[in-house]
């Protein structure tokens, strides 16, 4: 079984799988980003999520900086979560993620499309070489060390 953190991966993409890698954490996000979700009551009705794995994820989330905890009431203590840059980045992973579930799981069609809110055209994630502007092939992507590689 796998851990909580992954001290032993020197990889961003396990970095990023200790804050968002737990299975209710990037509809979360998802609802933040795209429903403009912000309550603790709002997320647990759309979700249908536990409050105590709502109330763990939320608090997660503040901690490691997706998302900022603002009180919203002076009467009582409730607070709305708003996401952060770091938060927002989250984006395009949601994107490509629904791309692979319409594409291999939705066989009746996409149940969601997004669309650009200035022209109202379908956004889709798109994958290309930095200097020949090719879409390669998966088979034609590879990786090599970067600037934070080990050297050890």
């Amino acid at each position: 079984m796998l851990g909580r953190t992954y001290d032993g991966q020197h990889c961003s993409a396990a970095r990023a799988l200790e804050a968002v890698g737990e299975r209710w954490s990037l509809l979360i996000i998802r609802d933040a980003i795209f429903r403009q979700t912000t309550r603790f009551s709002d997320f647990q009705r759309n979700l249908g999520i536990a409050p105590n794995v709502l109330t763990s994820r939320l608090e997660h989330f503040v901690e490691t900086g997706l998302m900022q905890a603002r009180r919203y009431s002076d009467h009582h203590d409730l607070r709305k979560y708003v996401l952060t840059p770091k938060g927002l980045s989250l984006q395009p992973v949601i994107i490509a993620l629904t791309a692979g579930g319409d594409h291999w799981a939705a066989p009746g069609g996409p149940p969601v499309v997004y669309v650009h809110q200035g022209c109202g055209g379908r956004i889709h994630q798109r994958l290309a070489c930095q200097d020949c502007d090719t879409v390669p092939p998966p088979a034609q992507v590879r990786t090599r060390p970067g600037p934070g590689a080990r050297t050890t």
